[in-house]
């Protein structure tokens, strides 16, 4: 059963001027419609979920705080034209909401990576969101706020991992609240637990209209890596 439970409200400050950072890298992007791409990615600290397949749980504790501005000179010093801010849950921090302005301010593509559980009516528009609402083997999958459904746009993408059968069938299930909807829809495995051509064979068979994708990253290097 899907619920529709409300979870956590959004928090604007406008004086919120840093966030603890875990890491600043420079790599290709993995998921989404930039995959393969060249891409910076700021990991900020904390979360406030505890996924079954969680790849970034060193992202929970420590880091360092940072002035937006500095981040956004790190990033911009790995000269590439967009950056993904992602985490742990980066929503958490009330400071990144200026720091994805003041990213987009400096010319840059920004893309958010954002579990689904924390309202996402604050990004600003022209962030590219990118929501993972959690499935059923996740455990968290009643921290979901479907709520995000109605504030996604055109420049966003609902992102699905699928660990199981019973993964698969809730998310397809799930599709009848996307449709009209104007964001894309990717479907994913959990990388070691399901096996690809499983799911793509699942997806031909019912013709979904969702984008089939792969963590490249996982694929190209260690999956354990950290700044990959």
């Amino acid at each position: 059963m899907l619920s529709s439970r409300p979870h956590i409200e959004p928090h604007l400050r406008p004086e919120a001027d840093s966030v603890v950072v875990k890491e600043i890298y420079l790599s290709l992007q993995g998921e989404s419609s930039h995959q393969g791409l060249l891409c910076a990615f700021v990991r900020l600290t904390g979360c406030h979920l505890r996924c079954s397949y969680c790849d970034s749980e060193f992202a929970f504790k420590g880091g360092r705080r940072m002035k937006n501005a500095e981040v956004v000179q790190q990033v911009l010093a790995l000269k590439t034209p967009r950056v993904e801010v992602t985490g742990g849950e980066p929503l958490l921090q009330p400071g990144v909401y200026p720091l994805m302005q003041a990213m987009l301010d400096a010319g840059l593509t920004v893309m958010l990576e954002t579990s689904g559980a924390i309202d996402v009516r604050l990004v600003p528009k022209a962030v590219q969101k990118i929501v993972d609402l959690k499935t059923p083997s996740s455990g968290e999958c009643d921290r979901n706020d479907f709520k995000n459904l109605d504030s996604m746009n055109a420049n966003d993408e609902l992102k699905l991992v699928i660990g199981s059968r019973q993964d698969y069938e809730w998310s397809r299930a799930l599709l009848e609240r996307t449709r009209g909807k104007p964001f894309s829809v990717l479907f994913s495995t959990v990388f070691g637990k399901l096996e690809p051509a499983k799911l793509a064979e699942w997806i031909v068979e019912d013709r979904l209209p969702v984008r089939f994708q792969l963590q490249q990253h996982k694929y190209l290097w260690d999956p354990d890596a950290r700044g990959r």
